[in-house]
This record gives C-alpha cells, sequence and structure tokens, in this order.
C-alpha cells in the first residue's frame, strides 16, 4: 500500500464538499425528477445521479487505477485492491421531501479494509472523518462515543428496509422489542448519518438491517474510530449491524435479532 491518506482524506473532503454545494442548489426547489428504484418507497432524484457522477469523474482523476463502488451506477472495477465506495447522497427520501438530514458519504478501502471515510451533511455543514487509527473528528474536532450503559437512559437511532411491507424480516419487531426499554426512538432517515451520531455521541447505538456497502462503509469506520464497537446481528439480510460502546451494544442484542 502505498497511498498518502493525508493528501487523500482532503481530496475526499473537497470532493464531498462540492457535491455538497450541488445538492443544497436544488435543495427545495421542486425540480429533482424523483423517480422509483426497487419499490415504490425506494426514490431516485436527478441529483443522487449527479452527485455520483461527480464523485466518480474526481476518483477516475485522482486514481485511475482505483476502483469504484457506487449505489446508483454499480462497480466500476479495474481490478484494483483499492476501492472507493461511494453513496452520493444518502438520505433520498429526506432530500426529496425537504428535509434536512441527508449527506454524502465516501469511504476507502483497501483489500477490503476501510482506510478513510467521509461524511459530509451539507444543510446541517457537518463533516466526519476518520482515518483508520487515527480517531474520528467532526468538523476537525476530537469526538467519542457515549459512555452511557444503560437502555433506559439511552436514546437509539434504527431504520427500516425498502420492502418493508412485503418481507417479514423487517426490523418492526426488533423495535416493538426494545422500544418499551428505551429513553427514546429516532429515525433520521440516513444510516451514514446514524453512524456518525453514534460516533459525536449524539445518538447512544443504532441499529439497521437490510442494508448496503455503500451506506456503511465510511461510517462504520468513523464509529469504529471514535472508540465505538460495530457487531453484525444476522447474516441474511444484506448487511445488519448493531453500534455504540460495547456494553450498550451487548443490552441492545437481548432485543433484537
Amino acid at each position: 500500500m502505498n497511498i498518502d491518506l493525508e493528501n487523500t482524506l482532503e481530496l475526499a473532503v473537497a470532493w464531498a464538499k462540492e457535491v455538497g454545494e450541488v445538492q443544497l442548489s436544488y435543495f427545495r426547489n421542486g425540480h429533482l425528477d424523483i423517480e422509483t428504484k426497487s419499490t415504490v418507497h425506494d426514490v431516485v432524484t436527478k441529483v443522487d445521479k449527479l452527485s455520483e457522477s461527480i464523485l466518480i469523474e474526481r476518483i477516475n482523476e485522482c486514481f485511475p487505477d482505483h476502483s469504484v463502488l457506487g449505489e446508483e451506477s454499480g462497480e466500476h472495477d479495474v481490478h484494483s485492491d483499492y476501492l472507493w465506495v461511494v453513496d452520493p447522497l444518502d438520505g433520498t427520501n429526506n432530500y426529496s421531501q425537504g428535509l434536512p438530514v441527508f449527506c454524502v458519504s465516501i469511504g476507502l478501502q483497501y483489500q477490503g479494509k476501510t482506510l478513510l471515510g467521509v461524511v459530509y451533511a451539507p444543510y446541517l455543514d457537518e463533516l466526519y472523518t476518520a482515518i483508520r487509527g487515527k480517531g474520528a473528528f467532526l468538523n476537525h474536532v476530537s469526538i467519542h462515543v457515549s459512555d452511557k450503559t444503560e437502555l433506559d437512559r439511552s436514546v437509539l437511532a434504527t431504520g427500516f428496509p425498502y420492502d418493508k411491507g412485503i418481507h417479514p424480516v423487517n426490523n418492526i419487531d426488533n423495535l416493538s422489542r426494545i422500544l418499551p426499554h428505551l429513553r427514546g426512538i429516532r429515525r433520521m432517515g440516513s444510516a451514514a448519518y446514524d453512524l456518525c451520531g453514534v460516533a459525536a455521541g449524539f445518538l447512544d447505538g443504532y441499529w439497521e438491517l437490510g442494508l448496503k456497502l455503500w451506506d456503511v462503509c465510511a461510517g462504520v469506520l468513523i464509529v469504529q474510530e471514535a472508540g465505538g464497537y460495530v457487531e453484525p446481528f444476522r447474516d441474511d439480510r444484506g448487511i445488519a449491524i448493531l453500534s455504540g460502546n460495547p456494553k450498550i451494544v451487548e443490552k441492545m442484542k437481548e432485543y433484537i435479532n
């Protein structure tokens, strides 16, 4: 591996902010050309596609020998050990509704291990970054996961798969079991942002199933570098993870499966 991660992170931050400016320019203007994908609940806008095309173009300019995996266009494979994993607009439902929780997520992997992560929420102007082994940061200030150890003092986040209306494993049973034991539950609408909220201690824990690599690549590293723990809890519904500090994750596992 012969890449300068500090410089590479700076490039990824610049790309995320460039794409964020584009997203803000279209936000709440009513001209998004909304389409559906896998189900009527799974939407994409022209801004998702434009954002991804910008990211791929920037990656190809700077790292033409690296592969790319994007939510909208799939894998651009040049048989490299390096893989950029990008979710150009995580939280599209929020974005299309005019809700401000949406973000750009960029991760870089080497031989399957994530080296760096960037999650940028443009409307909130929150920039989450991490390099493996060097900690996690929000707007360049070090962050750490919550130290709460009891569910009844905790606020957790979760989400639901797009096929929740037709697939029996849809997370609703998990929510009904754990909700009575929590201080509160939040459904933010962006897996990348949920993970960053855990990393910063704004959320005490998060779980979800039916996720894809682009949803979590950057965010998982940011949680881990903030002292948190991420654990899979099933293997038959895409990526299914619990996150938080180790004690909260253990308490969550009593109700979530």
